[in-house]
């Protein structure tokens, strides 16, 4: 792993940044409610016929979440909670996506296996089989749900996967570990009829005029098991998300993304994230990075809110919602 050094945010006491408080409460023994991992890979983007740039990603997104504050309304509850996530620093990638996939899962499957909540920051969708190898190494049954624009179930290229196919991948793999998969997001213009048929035989397909606010509270309440959720940006539309792999016309709004995040959050049965396909080399304003940003905090907000169903000691319990 690579540790990522970034600046200090500017403030004062009574303004606090996100950048001053993670793992400002671990000890070198003390075991973390949350840890955050880069994958700075795009090969599988590449691989896709996709536009390259996302291996930029986990950066730029530290970047703009360092900088953004607490919860006003669950101040504590949050800085506690950012104060014993660690920061664990990139996975140092090769360009042989195999053998960095295989890293991740390294990475991140000790702490898969203890139930600690996981967040991964892509990279292309790629990212997601490395995140599922994890629960694979680590024993862990598990199913997913993927906010994206495309099922991302195509068949490999040449024998190798790419960042179209991690969830066929996953769906296939020997070990038998991925027990349902949802898509939801997706664009009928941008989803072939054999692909939806393909994840419809293994769980279920929404398309993006069917996701309201009473589908995605619907989606995270029907969770059986554990749960990896993947958040793929190029599932918002491209006016706010224009520096993605492969922009979404009529994608989602920001709104309805950001509940998604909040939601997987505050659900005890949502193990892992990750956040994937942010290209900023086609974000020339920043706004994909600091939407991106955004989503994590609302992911946070929500584990702030779980209380005492997150892994770990001490969190009060959750507000109403």
């Amino acid at each position: 792993m690579r540790k990522i050094d970034l600046p200090l945010p500017e403030t004062t006491a009574d303004d606090p940044r996100i950048g001053r408080l993670i793992g400002a409460g671990l000890e070198d023994d003390a075991e973390p409610r949350v840890v955050l991992v880069g994958f700075p890979s795009d090969e599988g983007v590449r691989r896709n016929g996709g536009r390259t740039g996302a291996r930029k990603a986990p950066l730029e997104i530290r970047k703009s979440f360092h900088g953004l504050t607490p919860d006003p309304e669950n101040s504590a509850d949050f800085r506690r909670l950012l104060e014993r996530t660690a920061d664990l620093g990139d996975v140092e990638v090769t360009g042989d996506l195999e053998r960095d996939q295989r890293g991740l899962a390294e990475a991140i499957a000790p702490y898969v296996a203890r139930g600690t909540v996981v967040v991964v920051v892509g990279g292309g969708h790629e990212t997601s089989f490395g995140h599922f190898l994890g629960y694979a190494e680590a024993g862990r049954p598990m199913e997913i749900l993927n906010w994206d624009a495309h099922p991302d179930v195509r068949e490999l290229r040449e024998g190798r996967g790419h960042s179209g196919s991690p969830f066929r991948q996953a769906l296939l793999h020997q070990s038998g570990f991925c027990r349902r998969y949802r898509a939801a997001g997706l664009q009928r213009h941008s989803a072939a009829e054999a692909h939806v048929r393909f994840v419809a035989s293994k769980g279920a397909v929404y398309f993006a005029d069917e996701v309201d606010p009473g589908l995605v509270g619907r989606l995270y309440g029907e969770i059986a098991d554990d749960a990896l959720v993947s958040f793929d940006m190029d599932a918002v539309d491209q006016a706010f998300a224009p520096g993605v792999s492969a922009p979404a016309a009529g994608g989602l709004s920001p709104g309805l993304w950001l509940e998604a995040a909040y939601r997987a959050g505050l659900c005890p049965k949502v193990r892992s994230v990750d956040l994937v396909e942010v290209n900023p080399s086609h974000d020339p304003d920043g706004r994909t990075a600091r939407l991106a940003a955004v989503t994590l905090w609302h992911f946070f907000r929500g584990l702030a809110e779980r209380g005492d169903r997150l892994p770990g000691a001490g969190l009060s319990e959750r507000r109403g919602s």
